[in-house]
């Protein structure tokens, strides 16, 4: 589904990022592993082709990206969640939704909020709120759902849990699952090392712009340097 060789990102003299290699299977979870600072949410930035970078190869769904402009990305499937949710604050719910088919086709849109609000029904509630009215737990499940209107086949999410609650924080997770188990396969960038190993099927640990481990996500979940690094234990 998606396959990275060599990536490098710059941000003046910063070397960032240095020959990150790495690929996500179809159907997969997999996530990216590391303190603040370490590179995870450059390699989406890039990945969505919103930053400059340097890479060998990057091929999504077979096809290279190297000059796909990143709106054209989204209509190909390769859809990204940011850090820090950003919906639009003075649109409602309804109409951040609709902001993500704008690559669909009208007469899905419809069928495409059904799915949506099956996900996540508290969004269907809160249709004609506000969006910067909704609460962090709210405004993250709005912009997970404005992100699966744009039919992904590939979601890259940056940071779900941040801000939110420990209870939030496990519902969440239990969505991504569940949208990942329709056949949507998903790229997470997550601090919550013990959340995001518990539910992916393999990950890459990042230590400032090097990727330094990688494999099952179940084994990487007790092995003994991530446990102490990542997992306070």
């Amino acid at each position: 589904m998606l396959k990275v060789e060599k990536l490098n990102v710059y941000y003046g003299a910063i070397h960032a990022l240095h020959d990150v290699s790495f690929y996500v299977g179809k159907g997969e979870i997999v996530t990216l592993v590391g303190a603040n600072g370490a590179g995870k949410t450059s390699i989406l930035h890039a990945l969505s082709r919103l930053i400059p970078y340097q890479a060998e190869e990057i091929l999504f769904d077979g096809a290279n990206t190297g000059r796909t402009p990143a709106h054209q990305l989204v209509a190909q499937g390769l859809v990204h969640v940011p850090e820090g949710r950003r919906v639009f604050s003075r649109m409602t719910v309804l109409e951040n939704l609709e902001m993500g088919a704008f690559a669909q086709k009208t007469s899905s849109i419809s069928d495409d909020l059904d799915l949506v609000f099956s996900h996540f029904p508290r969004l269907r509630e809160r249709r004609r709120q506000l969006a910067g009215t909704l609460s962090g737990g709210e405004q993250q499940m709005l912009a997970m759902g404005r992100a699966l209107m744009s039919h992904p086949k590939l979601l890259m999410m940056d940071e779900p849990s941040m801000g939110l609650a420990p209870i939030l924080v496990q519902e969440i997770f239990s969505i991504i699952k569940d949208i990942n188990s329709t056949g949507t396969t998903i790229l997470l960038v997550e601090q919550n090392a013990h959340m995001a190993l518990s539910i992916a099927h393999r990950a890459y640990v990042l230590e400032t712009g090097d990727i330094v481990k990688e494999g099952n996500a179940q084994e990487l979940l007790w092995d003994d340097d991530v446990r102490k690094a990542y997992l306070g234990t």
